[in-house]
């Protein structure tokens, strides 16, 4: 397998790992990739995906907290999509454009 091909690979197994489940499986793959993988395009996809994750996991706990009052139902159905779609985004574009990471939209950067 080529760098190329390898870096492909892994970049979207890092974005592509958000679709498997919403638990810390999903979480772990970016980060193993993280720490094993020595190419800085790998790690920036990992680094925004665990930003995307971790963006995500916060927004779903405040909408649960708000479906008491019956708004954060609507919001964390907005949410499902979102999350189920913005990864598939990212899985295309990390795969067509090698050069630079894919940067999620309107997520908090906690990892630099």
């Amino acid at each position: 397998m080529t760098d190329l091909e390898q870096r492909k690979l892994y970049s979207v197994l890092c974005h592509g790992s958000q679709l498997i489940c919403y638990s810390l499986v999903s979480v772990a793959v970016p980060i193993v990739l993280l720490l094993i993988s020595d190419d800085p395009i790998v790690q920036g996809n990992a680094k925004e995906a665990i930003n995307f994750y971790l963006t995500v996991l916060i927004w779903g706990v405040i909408f649960l907290v708000l479906c008491f009052v019956l708004i954060g139902i609507p919001l964390l159905i907005g949410l499902v999509i979102v999350s189920t779609i913005m990864p598939i985004i990212a899985m295309v574009n990390a795969a067509t454009n090698l050069e630079r990471p894919y940067r999620y939209p309107c997520i908090w950067h906690f990892i630099q």
